[in-house]
């Protein structure tokens, strides 16, 4: 008896120390649970003692990742490795690089999961589904991390994973780089579309694991990637046979061999574009333009080191190419110009932009226009060689030409447009902007055809451009429907009335943005002879025009639903004139800058405000700003700058 009395209970069974401790957690979380523990005796002395603690990591986390990854794939439902992705970056990263190949599917899983995933796929159905039926993220700045890619494909994969992705620009700190174009590969094998802007950390690893992941891609954009070669683009070319447009811009290390393998092996390309790429040269456009079955019916080359003998294939080889735009190719001549129109290859094209090309003269232009008879839409811009009568005979071999686009063609004057407009009987669209050499004439419409044909007249920030001009060409279009004057300082209502008299067909929009010397007199005009068919009036920066406008366009203007007249003499007057039209169904209105238009338009502006869907009173700064947030309460349909 005094033994078992004097028994101390710790060296006969255990000298190892108490196993009430975190040992006994860890064994038991390996399943070792029948251990005998005696139960201890009540301390003898009273008094603090301390603990120790020894820190453990949760039990799995001891296992290798081999262990895991069996763990793992087994689980087949999406949200089960939704979930386990959500526990650690450990597990998202090897969640993240298992392929849909490595999953092991049984049938208890297949007919329990898919409610699941159904269930998850509806959730997310209008934020992820796009019209075309597959699921889309975008990345920008500070959220485009490896994390983020990583949870997404591991997120989506029970679905078939992403279907497009866009990635502009990158976490300054921990950016994306090729680990979380792995996951993407490795999660998302039904990829059609990827975009990679200004991505720098992204090189060939990361595209060759979308290249081996992702077969069916079909748009690839490569913009600032300065890590990938041409390694990574032989990989997609090698792989991705279904590529159909691809866009290379500012890649300093993608040259010749990467397009040309592109050239070899993707025979579905249809759209390609490449700009600010050093290294790509005159072997490049011919291995993608010469192949006998080549579909490339988009094609744009901006700022290359091509020559005249690119633009000799691309004439030769080009049947297909409906889309031709070429910028700053300082190494073509006007010979070469000449000879893609005299191939007489480019039977199929239907618009050309050619943009700051020298060897763009007048001969080789005509040239062009002889070569390419099914031309509808030209657009030159800084063709510094191009005078009036370059333009004259390209008008006259365009037989087509239905849109036709100046920008800073300064030699072009006011005799060469008016003489080309009377030559295209089929022309729809006329812009110009920004041509200095476009000059107040002498009077001579009288001797030129109208162009019935003509729809849409667009002239804009033509300094030289004034009254005498636009009243020769109110006369030789009578059929207008769109006029955009906006930036012409110089004409006055002596120009513009004479062209609205004559404008037959009824105008729908109407821009007199920055038209100084404008008056009530030409508003009045406008909203007595087409207020029937007005939609659009832009009045912006007109300072002569008054509440007289604003009187003529709610009696008259029925169909109007866009109207602006910031920076206006426009009073609450006027206002209140606009809210009391009866037919008026304005959806837009802009006041900015209006100064006279006070807190006594509350009440003119609610009543309008019954049909907007965008109010802008920016600079109204005799608007209190209670009547504005008052106005916001009460508008709640309306979107209100203020």
């Amino acid at each position: 008896m005094s033994t078992l009395v004097n028994y101390s209970g710790d060296n006969e069974f255990y000298s190892g120390g108490s196993l009430c401790s975190a040992d006994l957690g860890l064994m038991l979380a390996l399943g070792h649970a029948d251990i005998y523990c005696p139960v201890s005796k009540r301390a003898r002395i009273s008094g603090p003692f301390v603990v120790e603690e020894r820190t453990k990591n949760p039990s799995i986390e001891v296992l290798p990742n081999e262990c895991l990854f069996e763990i793992f794939r087994r689980l087949e439902g999406g949200r089960e490795r939704s979930a386990a992705a959500c526990v650690s970056k450990r597990w998202l990263m090897l969640l993240s690089n298992m392929r849909s190949s490595d999953i092991r599917h049984t049938n208890l899983s297949a007919a329990n999961g898919a409610s699941d995933d159904t269930k998850m796929a509806s959730a997310d159905e209008d934020l992820e589904v796009e019209c075309d039926g597959y699921l889309t993220r975008c990345l920008e700045g500070k959220k485009a991390t490896d994390i983020r890619l990583s949870a997404m494909a591991v997120g989506t994969s029970s679905r078939g994973g992403l279907g497009k992705l866009s990635v502009r620009g990158s976490n300054p700190v921990r950016g994306i780089t090729n680990v979380g174009l792995s996951a993407i590969a490795h999660g998302c094998p039904s990829l059609r579309v990827l975009s990679l802007w200004d991505v720098q950390d992204v090189g060939d690893e990361g595209l060759m694991e979308i290249a081996r992941g992702c077969h069916s891609l079909e748009k690839l954009d490569l913009t600032k990637c300065p890590s990938i070669s041409n390694k990574g683009l032989v990989a997609i070319a090698e792989n991705c046979p279904s590529l159909t447009s691809l866009t290379i811009e500012s890649c300093k290390n993608i040259g010749n061999e990467g397009l040309q393998a592109i050239g070899r092996c993707c025979t579905k390309l249809e759209s390609l574009t490449i700009k600010d790429c050093p290294l790509v040269g005159d072997q490049a456009v011919v291995s993608l333009l010469s192949s006998g079955n080549t579909r490339l019916k988009k094609v744009k080359l901006h700022s290359l080191n091509i020559t005249d003998f690119s633009l000799a294939v691309i004439g030769h080889y080009g049947k297909a190419i409906i889309d031709l735009n070429l910028c700053k190719l300082g190494h073509i001549s006007p010979r070469g110009f000449w000879v893609m129109g005299a191939a007489q290859g480019l039977q199929s094209l239907a618009s050309l932009t050619v943009t700051s090309c020298i060897g763009l003269t007048n001969p080789s232009l005509e040239a062009v226009g002889k070569g390419c008879t099914n031309i509808k839409s030209m657009c030159l811009r800084e063709c510094k060689c191009v005078t009036d009568s370059g333009l004259v005979a390209f008008a006259q071999a365009a037989g087509s030409l239905e849109h036709l686009l100046l920008e800073e063609c300064d030699k072009i004057t006011q005799t060469g447009i008016l003489n080309a407009v009377s030559i295209c009987s089929k022309l729809k669209s006329l812009s110009l902007v920004k041509c200095s050499g476009v000059r107040d004439l002498p009077p001579q419409a009288s001797l030129l055809s109208p162009c019935d044909s003509l729809r849409s007249l667009s002239i804009r920030s033509c300094a030289g451009f004034g009254s005498r001009s636009l009243a020769m060409v109110g006369k030789l279009c009578p059929q207008l429907h769109h006029l955009d004057l906006s930036g012409l300082t110089r004409i006055t209502d002596a120009g513009l009335l004479p062209l609205l008299e004559s404008s037959k067909a009824g105008l729908v929009k109407v821009n007199l943005t920055h038209c100084l010397n404008v008056t009530d007199e030409v508003v009045l005009s406008l909203a007595r002879l087409h207020g029937e068919t007005l939609e659009l009036l832009n009045l912006d920066g007109c300072r002569r025009v008054t509440d007289a406008s604003l009187v003529a366009i709610a009696d008259n203007c029925l169909l109007l639903n866009d109207l602006d007249v910031s920076k206006c003499s426009i009073t609450d007057s006027g206002v209140a004139a606009l809210s009391q039209g009866v037919q008026l169904n304005l959806q837009v209105l802009s006041l900015s800058g209006c100064s006279m238009v006070t807190n006594k338009s509350f009440s003119s502006l609610r009543t309008l405000g019954e049909s907007l869907i965008g109010l802008n009173l920016q600079h109204c700064n005799a608007i209190g700003s209670s009547r504005v947030e008052a106005l916001v309460e009460d508008l709640w349909r309306c979107d209100i700058l203020s």
